[in-house]
């Protein structure tokens, strides 16, 4: 059986004016999700860094459409990661001829797209194993808890 293998796409912005650690926020909210529905989240995404993760995620799609002859509303977020870029020192002048530093972060903001699998799975796969597992106390120990009335009938 030969598997075949499903064609990745990919887009990067670099030296993007917000903190990687903010824009992982956001990014985790894209990942796994199909092209269609990472753009309606980006789209109510209170964040400030959601307008440039949109624009990455517009490049990796027309990359795919126009590199790869893809269909980009049928396409998949494999993998959303921001990288740390260099950090941009400046100094403010504070009392008595001291100085704060002032780091303004940047970072490389990464989008793979690939083809849907065939077969959809379910999303969460917690709610795969709940519906899988018996209901009725099987398999597990579930003591139901007693007020101390129910306790004193029961020792009595």
């Amino acid at each position: 059986m030969a598997v075949a293998e499903r064609q990745e796409v990919r887009a990067e912005a670099k030296y993007v004016r917000a903190s990687a650690r903010k824009a992982r926020l956001v990014l985790e909210h894209v990942r796994g999700r199909t092209v269609p529905e990472a753009r309606t989240v980006l789209a109510f995404s209170d964040r400030a860094v959601a307008t440039d993760i949109e624009k990455v995620l517009r490049s990796a799609v027309a990359n795919a459409e126009a590199n790869h002859g893809l269909i980009g509303d049928e396409l998949v977020v494999v993998a959303a990661y921001a990288d740390e870029g260099p950090t941009i020192k400046r100094w403010r002048p504070r009392a008595r001829g001291r100085v704060n530093r002032i780091f303004k972060r940047t970072c490389h903001i990464t989008i793979r797209l690939a083809e849907a699998p065939e077969e959809a799975k379910p999303r969460r796969r917690q709610a795969a194993a709940k519906a899988e597992q018996p209901k009725g106390g099987e398999g597990g120990s579930t003591r139901k808890r007693r007020s101390r009335g129910e306790k004193k009938e029961v020792a009595a």
